[in-house]
């Protein structure tokens, strides 16, 4: 199971490493769609479980949630599969940068693949600022999950990033 690191220059590096990936993803991907897809989607409030899912090839990502308080939200889901097909990524987000709905559950699951990387964020990148990650006990990474812990929690969410290994047969 891969979870964030709790050193800094761990979560810097790890950070670093999904970064190249995903700019090599959507570069390599550019022009060919069954690489890459982006959907857009309303993250709705109201208290109601929903779940938004789309999947690329063999693999399914689904966002799943409860949020509360203002109106629906535009969002968006990214799959990519790397040109090699060892990985895949999802990345869940606001592009506004930060929500303003409070959220009392969220879960993004992959299936297809194992999860190696995983990070959520309080606030996306957006008009020149940072990602702003979620404290590491506010959520917690399986295998095929990344899901808010009960109890700590802050309903803040705005961003959730999977790199997760596809299954791959030797030649």
């Amino acid at each position: 199971m891969a979870a964030p690191r709790t050193v800094c220059s761990g979560r810097l590096w790890d950070g670093l490493l999904a970064s190249a990936f995903f700019l090599q993803l959507f570069l390599s991907a550019a022009g060919t769609e069954e690489d890459s897809i982006t959907a857009d989607f309303d993250v709705r409030p109201g208290g109601m479980v929903h779940s938004f899912s789309k999947s690329l090839g063999d693999y399914t990502c689904t966002f799943t949630y409860a949020a509360q308080g203002g109106t629906n939200e535009q969002w968006q889901m990214s799959m990519g599969i790397s040109e090699d097909n060892l990985l895949f990524s999802c990345s869940v987000w606001r592009p506004q940068g930060k929500s303003y709905l409070f959220f009392t559950q969220f879960k993004a699951d992959v299936k297809g693949a194992k999860i190696e990387y995983a990070m959520a964020y309080s606030t996306a990148a957006s008009g020149g600022q940072n990602d702003i990650p979620l404290k590491e006990e506010e959520f917690q990474v399986t295998e095929t999950a990344v899901t808010h812990k009960e109890g700590k929690f802050r309903a803040e969410l705005s961003k959730l990033l999977i790199v997760a290994k596809t299954a791959h047969d030797e030649l």
